[in-house]
C-alpha cells in the first residue's frame, strides 16, 4: 500500500538502523536531515555539522538520496521563542515535546508528504502503534493508536505525546519494537558499528556543552531576588533570576542544616520560596491542575463529562501513577481545564512541564500543567510557621 518512505536521519544509531530496515524491506527510502539550529557554541564547535557528515556517510552506504531541509527559523518561532517566553515567566517549559509537535510531526511531515510526494514519513523513535513498525496493519477505519515501546528506559512516548493523529497514522517507527542494546548489536551486524559507537546527544540541542545556567543568561535578563525559606518567611540567600530555578531543584545556599531545593516562584514579587530536605512535605501534592490538552485519542468518556480513569506522568523517566481525570471547562471553550486527582502524591509537581496520560500501553495524549493543586501537607496537620505570602 505504501511505497515512498522519508526517514528522518539524525546521524545517530537509531535513525541508521531505521532507514536500514526500510531499505531492506524493499520501500522507497529518501533521507532528510532536519536543520533546526545553526548557531556554534563557545568552544567554536557545532554538533549539527559533524551529525550532518554521519547522515550523508550512512546514506551513501545505504544508496539513498538524501536531502537537507532548514527549520531553523521555524523551529527559533514556535519552539525556541515560546521556551524563553515561559522561562521569563518563571515557567519551565519541555522542548523536545513542542519540537515533536511542531517540526518534526507538523513542518517535516507536511514537507515529506507535500514536496518529497512521500507516502508515509519514519522515524527512530522508540514508540510503537498499532499499525505495526511498518504499517503492515494499516486500516483506514480503525484509529490510529500511540503505544509505549518494550523499552521503558528509551520509551519516547511522552515526548510524542502532543503530535496529531493525522501525522501518526502515516509513520512508521522501524525500531518502535526493539531495545536499544538489540538496535546497537543490530547495527554491528550490518555494517553501521560507527554508528552503534556514536556517543548519544542528551539534554536540550540548542544548549551545546554549556551549562543551562549560562545558556539562559545569553538570553534572559538577570533579576537578582531573594530566597525566603517557606516555614520560616526569612530571607536564606539570594538568587540571579527566576529563570535560573525549577521547582523541585537543589539550590546552592551555604551555611544550612540541611539543603534548600525550590518550592514556588513568584514573578510578582521575584521571591524563590524554599523548602527544607529534598523530602519537604509541602514539595508533594496529589492533585495537577492542567489546561489545552492535545489529544491523540481522547480517554473514554471524557468528552462526556465523566470521571476517567488513567495513569499519569511529568516525567517521562519516572513509574507510572494511576489516577482519576475530569474535564473542568467545556470541550469547546478557548482555554479547556482538566483536573487530576493522582492515587499517590508526587514531588515537585512543575508549571509548564506536561501532564502525559496512559492507559494500557496507550498514551493518549498530553495537558500543559498550569499549576500543582495544595500540598498534602495542608491534609496532615502540617503546621506552617510563615511563608512569604503570610
Amino acid at each position: 500500500m505504501f511505497r515512498r518512505v522519508v526517514v528522518g536521519i539524525s546521524g545517530g544509531v537509531d535513525s541508521a538502523v531505521s532507514a536500514y530496515l526500510l531499505k531492506k524491506r524493499g520501500f522507497e527510502v529518501c533521507g532528510a536531515f532536519m536543520k533546526n539550529w545553526d548557531l556554534i557554541d563557545e568552544s567554536g564547535y557545532c554538533s549539527g555539522e559533524q551529525d550532518w557528515e554521519d547522515a550523508q556517510r550512512l546514506c551513501r552506504m545505504l544508496d539513498i538520496p538524501l536531502e537537507q531541509i532548514n527549520f531553523v527559523k521555524d523551529y527559533w518561532v514556535e519552539v525556541f521563542g515560546n521556551f524563553l517566553k515561559d522561562y521569563d515567566a518563571g515557567i519551565t517549559p519541555n522542548p523536545d515535546i513542542l519540537c515533536n509537535r511542531h517540526i518534526k510531526f507538523n513542518r517535516f511531515f507536511h514537507h515529506a508528504r507535500e514536496r518529497l510526494n512521500a507516502d508515509v514519513i519514519a522515524t527512530g523513535h522508540y514508540a510503537r502503534t498499532n499499525y505495526g513498525p511498518f504499517l503492515e496493519h494499516y486500516n483506514e477505519q480503525e484509529k490510529v493508536r500511540l503505544l509505549m515501546a518494550p523499552d521503558p528506559i528509551k520509551d519516547q512516548t511522552f515526548f510524542l505525546s502532543q503530535i496529531s493523529a493525522e501525522a501518526l497514522r502515516r509513520t512508521m517507527f522501524p525500531i518502535g519494537s526493539l531495545t536499544k542494546p538489540q538496535v546497537k548489536q543490530l547495527a554491528t551486524e550490518v555494517g553501521l558499528e560507527s554508528y552503534a559507537r556514536k556517543k548519544e546527544s542528551m539534554g536540550i540541542c540548542f544548549v551545546g556543552k554549556r551549562s543551562f545556567q549560562q545558556f539562559i543568561a545569553e538570553y534572559i535578563e538577570t533579576k537578582p531576588g531573594p530566597f525566603v525559606d517557606v516555614d520560616s518567611g526569612r530571607e536564606v540567600g539570594q538568587h540571579a533570576g527566576l529563570h535560573h530555578w525549577t521547582v523541585g531543584q537543589k539550590c546552592k545556599i551555604g551555611g544550612c542544616l540541611q539543603p534548600y531545593y525550590v518550592l514556588r516562584k513568584h514573578r510578582d514579587t521575584n521571591v524563590i520560596e524554599v523548602a527544607s530536605g529534598h523530602d519537604h512535605p509541602l514539595l508533594y501534592t496529589d492533585m495537577v491542575y492542567a489546561e489545552d490538552p492535545v489529544w491523540i485519542n481522547v480517554p473514554p468518556g471524557l468528552d462526556r463529562g465523566q470521571v476517567v480513569r488513567c495513569e499519569f506522568r511529568f516525567q517521562h523517566t519516572k513509574p507510572l501513577v494511576g489516577c482519576s481525570l475530569i474535564a473542568t471547562s467545556d470541550p469547546s471553550a478557548p482555554r479547556r481545564e482538566l483536573f487530576v486527582k493522582l492515587d499517590q502524591p508526587l514531588r515537585a509537581i512543575t508549571p509548564g512541564q506536561y501532564a502525559v496520560f496512559y492507559r494500557n500501553e496507550e498514551c493518549f495524549g498530553s495537558a500543559r500543567i498550569r499549576q500543582p493543586g495544595p500540598s498534602v501537607a495542608y491534609g496532615s496537620g502540617w503546621l506552617l510557621k510563615g511563608t512569604a505570602n503570610g
